[in-house]
């Protein structure tokens, strides 16, 4: 086959994650990135896409650990990419069966989800101008992400006619299609009610649907969002990185930390598996212990006793 069909197979593919499979914008470019990526490495060894083997994934493996010195959480988000690119094209029957699918990635490093306190999420509120209608916008993204734990391409694609005010709920329409409610507290009710009888009106200039729009009065992207949280937390005294998903993490933990059990929690994030929300425990777990040992009078065995 030539180069502009396996290109076309490409775009095809990204349209049925799109349009088909609901992924959101950054998801599909990481996919296309990925894919892309294996291109050039099919392009360098001479090899056809349609008609690689076991053996040449292998060796495409140890380029990427070996030669690129890829991550291994990397590596996996390829090998994810690539595995389902074959297999659509297997569904296509454009290859005779999905070849990644024998190829298991290399183990992943165990990371817990980074959070922030609270007191730093209140650092971050503060940090945003509410005389100016970007400020309020600014606000209520933070104040929302962290009232619901949604997903920023959860966020960006609410619109207006998707929030119930006299319930304090979102429908929120998530992966594949799938809709939930996500409840919202006073905090971010008193932001919303400030936003949409102000900043909203002057930043809609466009008659447009959606919640949260740009200086433009267009959507509001998900680069937009990480943008400017980066920007906010410039004017903070807070050392660390931020993004959306880190106040998705924030949370998530704070529930937790609070009593809340996983399951509720897992609804509330919109978890397929409960196993996608269980990683929350570790952290959960680790700051019990921690008050455990600062607080239990016997959990540990005083200087003057070791003596």
């Amino acid at each position: 086959m030539s180069r502009k069909t396996r290109y076309q197979q490409l775009q095809d593919y990204l349209e049925y994650l799109k349009y088909q499979k609901n992924y959101s914008d950054y998801t599909i470019q990481n996919y296309e990135r990925d894919i892309l990526e294996f291109f050039d490495y099919l392009d360098q060894e001479s090899l056809e896409y349609q008609s690689v083997v076991y053996s040449d994934l292998r060796f495409f493996l140890m380029y990427l650990k070996d030669k690129k010195k890829d991550k291994n959480s990397s590596i996996d988000r390829k090998l994810s990419s690539l595995r389902g690119f074959y297999q659509y094209l297997a569904n296509e029957g454009v290859v005779s069966s999905n070849v990644f699918s024998l190829l298991s990635g290399p183990k992943k490093e165990k990371k817990l989800p980074r959070y922030f306190e609270y007191n730093e999420l209140e650092t971050l509120f503060d940090a945003c101008d509410l005389s100016t209608s970007l400020g309020q916008r600014d606000r209520l993204i933070l104040e929302m992400l962290y009232a619901t734990g949604v997903r920023v391409g959860e966020l960006v694609s609410i619109k207006v006619s998707d929030i119930n005010q006299s319930s304090r709920t979102i429908l929120i329409l998530g992966k594949g299609n799938k809709e939930r409610i996500v409840p919202y507290g006073e905090y971010c009710e008193e932001i919303l009610k400030m936003y949409l009888k102000d900043g909203y009106l002057s930043l809609n200039t466009k008659n447009s649907p959606y919640l949260f729009l740009n200086y433009h009065g267009g959507e509001l992207t998900e680069r937009g969002v990480r943008y400017l949280l980066e920007e906010i937390i410039k004017h903070t005294s807070i050392q660390k990185n931020i993004s959306p998903h880190m106040i998705r993490h924030s949370f998530a933990t704070h529930l937790l930390n609070q009593g809340c059990d996983l399951m509720s929690v897992q609804k509330l994030l919109g978890h397929e598996s409960i196993k996608a929300t269980q990683i929350y425990t570790h952290v959960t777990t680790d700051r019990l212990r921690s008050v455990y040992r600062n607080s239990f009078p016997r959990a540990k065995i005083e200087d003057s006793n070791k003596k």
